[in-house]
């Protein structure tokens, strides 16, 4: 399933708040965000066509279908498949090249690898 960065917009409301109503969900990136009510109902209602939100009354309420890990799991997948020649060792690879990390993050970095082994 791919999500657009509108439709991760609604999710992560859901994800990070739990089951809210189309109205709440609204309110909410309204703030956030900036958005008006139509535009937010329009993406709502693309997240149900995809299958990643469940509708029920009453008061419209949305209910994610799929996790946050389902999601960034995916989009690893698709990332790794269409920069890195579906070789996640050069993902990482870049990754460690491009970034600057804490000696607590490198430290996380190998306990991470250490616990794949």
């Amino acid at each position: 399933m791919k999500l657009f960065d509108s439709e991760l917009k609604v999710m992560d409301v859901l994800w990070r708040l739990g089951d809210r109503t189309a109205k709440e969900i609204s309110a909410i990136l309204g703030e956030e965000i900036g958005w008006n009510v139509n535009t937010t109902y329009t993406v709502i209602k693309k997240c149900i066509t995809k299958g990643a939100v469940r509708r029920s009354e009453p008061n419209f309420l949305c209910h994610a279908l799929v996790s946050k890990a389902e999601v960034q799991a995916a989009e690893t997948e698709e990332l790794i498949g269409k920069l890195f020649d579906g070789s996640p060792d050069l993902l990482f690879a870049s990754l460690l090249s491009s970034q600057q990390f804490s000696p607590e993050q490198l430290n996380r970095l190998r306990e991470i690898v250490n616990e794949m082994k």
